[in-house]
């Protein structure tokens, strides 16, 4: 409690305060609550001891101004914790579920103290009971229960401007704060796995010199251990289970100052990276009607949740949680967005990634792109403003919507991942499919003004198999996850190349580090806006763990002294591959690929070629067997009126996914001299970059990518030999 504080004297002086802003908010002269509770009778305050043990105080709330229950206590300040107590009707068949034995956090606290300890006292009714939910528990969860903790907003920013990549530039790099540093050698033992950490020089330096722009972490808004996990000596590890919208969580902090995190984000904006978050707003971790009552379902179950119309005492789970948060409430909506306002303004992240994107667009009608939620990000002049990605799928009515989502918005593409990696497995009959993913997948997205960034491209993600074990195992190991190796994905498109698991065959091993070059430039070279996960360009594995959710420890955590010669090179080559991208403007185009002939020009943008130099024909693209072809785009093609940038050259993308090699035939472009080889599968380390005549037919090895460039006069040319100088500088 902080030293002015005189609760003898300062209880006796409690005012209205204001219903603005939402939480505890510290003025300088006091501390101002505001709580929203629709149908709530009484809202008290409860103040406890430094080490949040000790309830001191209960002050109810004197003020009720549009559902917002408010007061002001003076010379409260910074450290204060606190939680709530909210009277109510305990009517569960009506919707209701208020119990004021039960503490419950506030939705706006920007800080939490402790954590989650499990017992029967948090739940609201008596467990066992043979009414179930509809009975009452009596017992106090204080002392379960983690506390809200007034904070300082103040912070001294370095770098007061927003980084603002440009999405056609943007990398972007899936990580966790904690996983990424706990094994990493330079940084130093007391800072891994927390923010000061992962913004550790040696980190920053390493991301730079990769050659990614934009950071998405895991989500590190407070989440809690679910009970089933610690009973099998396991943790949330992802923290998919958010129990704070405006408070990181504690385990991420080296010290309990919430500053860490804005200096994190100042160092990754001086060093020109971008901090992403995921977020999770479409479930809390209080479950269904037989769940804990840990904040929303305390405070007003009613507005927060989604209920069953006919049935409130039970909810819709349109999220597998067993709870849905109710977004068609103009005051759930309004704790969303200023939550994505804090945490874009006051701590100056750039975007944020969507956790089951279609619930937050899901009105009571179905999946609206014009609902309330992204109607508010649209045009709202904050949100509207930084990077918006959409995990555009959930389980309920309606939930793929890959491509549905309105301009403005990017969104994750599971379909260039599972046609990515059949085509590399050498399925048969992708080859059309491949050809639309390449072009940042124009038949979802090439509408309404949408430009290719809008496809996020990846291969992997947390959720999945890593790089490495895509090509190692043909079948999911999650038996550390205790679940009988049911859980995770069935469906992986992966391929062991000869071996389940670890090997010391050397042709296997061969083969499985090209199929991860072939991969990686396939994601690298592709339109739309690439994104890769963390660990995967230096081949990291998880033992064949394609559901690593509960696994805090080495199954997750990134092995950096393990990476290894072959670790290395692998990364070189990703290096490279990023550093032709960023400079070869062809490979990120603003306008979508089509192959319509452009009349004026006398060009076409795309080029789908045979392996004897010409074009595909309709019947070719309907062979099943077609697994190698080429992609011929042409850098003198764009739109009339638009000026081509310098350096965009014409570039040829081999890809041959047949185990055989096969001829090919360079092409013949109007203006070029010759082929320059950029990038070979089969040979990353190629110091030489020969040319080749056009008309001249090249054997390309089996399961392999080539890229050329084409050699031509004026600022290309310029541009290409000096990228061809860069690329030998790579190390």
């Amino acid at each position: 409690m902080p030293d002015g504080f005189d609760p003898a004297r300062d209880l006796r002086h409690i005012g209205e305060g204001s219903p603005f802003p939402r939480g505890a908010t510290f003025t300088g002269a006091g501390v101002n609550f505001a709580v929203f509770s629709a149908y709530a009778t009484k809202v008290e305050v409860c103040l406890f001891d430094e080490r949040g043990e000790t309830e001191i105080a209960r002050i109810a709330l004197p003020e009720y101004t549009d559902e917002v229950w408010h007061g002001f206590i003076p010379n409260l300040g910074p450290g204060t914790r606190y939680g709530y107590r909210v009277h109510g009707p305990y009517e569960p068949d009506a919707g209701h579920r208020f119990n004021p034995n039960k503490l419950v956090l506030d939705p706006y606290a920007r800080a939490h103290a402790g954590s989650l300890r499990w017992g029967p006292e948090l739940f609201g009714y008596e467990l066992g009971h043979p009414d179930a939910d509809l009975s009452f528990d009596n017992r106090d969860s204080a002392p379960l229960m983690p506390k809200c903790v007034v904070v300082d907003s103040r912070f001294e920013w370095t770098q007061k401007d927003a980084v603002r990549v440009p999405w056609d530039r943007t990398v972007i790099y899936e990580t966790h704060v904690r996983g990424y540093t706990m094994r990493h050698p330079q940084v130093p033992e007391h800072l891994r796995g927390t923010f000061a950490g992962l913004c550790a020089d040696p980190v920053l330096d390493y991301l730079r010199h990769l050659g990614v722009t934009s950071i998405e972490l895991l989500p590190v808004h407070t989440f809690i251990d679910q009970s089933q996990l610690l009973d099998k000596g396991l943790r949330n590890y992802w923290g998919y289970d958010t129990l704070g919208f405006f408070a990181a969580d504690p385990r991420y902090f080296s010290e309990p100052r919430v500053e860490e995190f804005k200096g994190m984000v100042d160092r990754f904006h001086a060093a020109g990276l971008e901090v992403i978050l995921d977020v999770v707003y479409n479930h809390t971790p209080e479950g269904n009607e037989l769940g804990p009552t840990l904040g929303f379902k305390g405070l007003d179950n009613a507005s927060y949740y989604r209920l069953m119309p006919d049935q409130p005492r039970y909810y819709i789970n349109d999220t597998g949680t067993g709870n849905t948060l109710n977004l068609s409430h103009p005051r759930v909506l309004q704790m969303v967005t200023d939550s994505l306002r804090y945490w874009a303004t006051e701590m100056h992240v750039d975007g944020f990634r969507f956790d089951l994107a279609t619930i937050l667009a899901r009105e009571p009608h179905g999946f609206d792109d014009g609902g309330g939620f992204l109607d508010s990000c649209r045009q709202d002049p904050v949100l509207s403003s930084v990077k918006l990605i959409a995990e555009p799928w959930d389980c309920g009515p309606g939930g793929y919507q890959v491509g549905g989502f309105p301009p403005g918005w990017a969104e994750w593409n599971d379909r260039f991942r599972d046609t990515v990696r059949a085509f590399w497995k050498g399925d048969e009959g992708m080859a059309p499919d491949l050809a639309a993913r390449l072009t940042a997948s124009g038949d979802r997205f090439n509408k309404r003004g949408r430009r290719p960034w809008a496809s996020v491209n990846f291969i992997t993600a947390h959720d999945g198999f890593t790089l490495a074990d895509l090509v190692s195992y043909n079948e999911r190991h999650n038996e550390a996850n205790g679940e009988d190796n049911r859980d995770g994905h069935g469906d992986n498109r992966s391929w062991n190349c000869g071996a389940e698991g670890p090997t010391d065959d050397a042709e296997v091993l061969a083969l499985r580090a090209r199929q991860q070059r072939n991969l990686l430039a396939t994601l690298l070279l592709a339109q739309g806006t690439p994104m890769l996960l963390a660990g995967d360009e230096f081949g990291r594995s998880q033992q064949g763990n394609n559901n690593a959710y509960c696994q805090d420890n080495e199954i997750s955590w990134v092995d950096w002294e393990g990476r290894g010669e072959t670790g290395e090179q692998l990364a070189a080559f990703v290096r490279k591959l990023l550093r032709i991208r960023h400079q070869l403007p062809v490979l990120r185009r603003g306008r979508f690929l089509t192959g319509e002939f452009n009349e004026e020009l006398g060009v076409k943008d795309v080029t789908w070629l045979v392996p004897g130099g010409g074009e595909l024909m309709p019947e070719q693209w309907d062979d099943p067997q077609l697994r190698c072809l080429g992609m011929l785009i042409d850098g003198r093609a764009q739109a009339t009126g638009i000026v081509r940038p310098a350096g965009d050259v014409t570039l040829l993308i081999v890809l041959n996914a047949w185990h055989e090699p096969v001829d090919f035939v360079l092409p013949e472009v109007p203006g070029g001299r010759a082929w320059t080889r950029l990038i070979d599968t089969e040979a990353p380390d190629a110091e030489a970059l020969p040319a080749h005549l056009a008309g001249e037919a090249r054997t390309v090895p089996g399961r392999s990518l080539r890229l050329y460039a084409l050699e031509a006069e004026g600022e290309a040319a310029r541009v290409l030999a000096a990228l061809e100088r860069e690329l030998m500088a790579v190390k």
